[in-house]
């Protein structure tokens, strides 16, 4: 499992569930466009909590709900 890339997908998979914009996420969450872009474009592969709550919040769902995936329930070990 690589977190960040799962991190990544899922960001992406909500963005295209939601039908929001980056710039509409960065309006809904308070989180500015260029971190969204950072995370999105591998600038930033180690985004916090803080940040994936705020981006939760943009999508209206849980912090719950974002980790709540197969991949995300995976046994695997971190790929470092």
């Amino acid at each position: 499992m690589n977190t960040y890339f799962e991190t990544r997908n899922r960001i992406l998979f909500l963005l295209e569930k939601h039908n929001l914009s980056i710039h509409a996420l960065a309006i809904n969450s308070g989180v500015a466009p260029s971190t969204i872009k950072n995370i999105l474009y591998g600038k930033s592969q180690n985004p916090g909590i803080v940040t994936i709550k705020m981006l939760c919040d943009g999508f209206g769902i849980s912090l719950f709900d974002f980790f709540d995936t197969e991949e995300f329930h995976s046994n695997e070990l971190e790929n470092i």
